[in-house]
């Protein structure tokens, strides 16, 4: 299971952006990554309570996983207290505060995220272009196109994520000359690959299906993810093959992404994290991971008999944990 406590840092909630690589910045301790968690109402409540409380959250990785579940779960009621974080300190924050204007719609923001197309951070410049061309100023595609030549290796990373999310014709073409770049640091192949996906090219097929050969757990979870965005027929039972992989944390990013397919046969991999037992034996950050993956599988399955372990997934003493099921809730709803 080598590297794979690295990868969750970075990638708990499905998050995309790599702006907050958590292998390459100090980690939370467990004490103040843990507090008592919300026990009153009934789920949705303290769903939404959740994710208002990590929205405000000291720790800006929990701020902008937050954010990422405003998204991914379509939450445009939250928006106005994400409209707050695009000035926050972090940069990574605001880089993802801005992207939810964008990919929610949320013209509310439209004007202060202009205002930060001339801001001295070429993230944040990519950021604002990026969402600017959502409101349909598509002469802004170029700001991000052209820094995935940048030496800068975060600035690369983002502006592959942000051509993979985009939908101009000519995307997959810069992202395959990033891929093959010599210089590309791991982070920026990744997204690449990621982001190619997401473009629904089918040749980057075989690619991915060596990813998920890998005898590095973290390398199958992101071939797992990124077939999962490529969707086609022939990934998803790539994905399928994966549900009897030795490693837990794998068999349930397989269930997820399935689960995002429209196929729950992932469902039992999940319930015997709990039936079975398997946390019993892991020490407090494997555990962390699990139940995240655990939790973010039961919303894209949404079956009722899965349902059952959300509630105390919500009082779980961690807060990735917490937003996970808070997530899964607002996803079966959804469902």
């Amino acid at each position: 299971m080598a590297r794979i406590g690295c990868l969750l840092g970075m990638t708990a909630l499905g998050l995309a952006v790599l702006a907050i690589p958590g292998c390459e910045q100090p980690r939370q301790s467990p004490k103040s990554g843990m507090t008592p968690a919300p026990v009153s109402g009934d789920p949705q409540s303290q769903a939404g309570q959740i994710i208002l409380d990590g929205l405000a959250d000291p720790d800006p990785q929990v701020r902008a996983n937050s954010i990422e579940v405003v998204v991914t779960s379509r939450q445009a009621r939250f928006m106005p207290r994400v409209q707050r974080m695009l000035h926050d300190e972090a940069i990574p924050v605001r880089f993802l505060a801005i992207l939810a204007v964008g990919d929610l719609e949320y013209s509310m923001a439209k004007n202060d995220v202009a205002q930060q197309l001339n801001d001295p951070n070429p993230n944040i410049r990519m950021a604002a272009a990026y969402t600017m061309m959502k409101f349909g100023e598509t002469q802004h595609y170029k700001v991000f196109r052209d820094q995935v030549t940048s030496e800068d290796q975060t600035v690369r990373a983002n502006a592959a994520l942000l051509l993979g999310k985009c939908r101009q014709k000519d995307a997959v073409r810069f992202l395959y000359w990033t891929l093959q770049r010599p210089d590309s640091a791991d982070k920026v192949v990744l997204q690449a690959l990621e982001s190619i996906a997401m473009q629904h090219d089918e040749r980057i097929y075989r690619i991915l299906w060596s990813r998920l050969i890998s005898a590095y757990a973290d390398d199958r979870l992101l071939g797992i993810r990124a077939m999962g965005a490529l969707g086609t027929e022939q990934a998803r039972n790539a994905i399928i093959t994966m549900l009897d992989d030795n490693v837990v944390e794998v068999r349930l990013a397989a269930a997820e992404q399935l689960g995002k397919l429209g196929e729950p046969i992932g469902e039992a991999k999940v319930a015997e994290v709990f039936d079975k037992n398997l946390l019993a034996d892991m020490d407090i950050e494997s555990q962390h991971r699990v139940k995240v993956l655990s939790a973010l599988a039961i919303g894209e399955i949404g079956s009722e008999s899965l349902a059952k372990y959300l509630p105390q997934l919500l009082r779980d003493p961690s807060k990735p944990v917490r937003l996970a099921a808070a997530k899964a809730i607002i996803r079966r709803t959804a469902k």
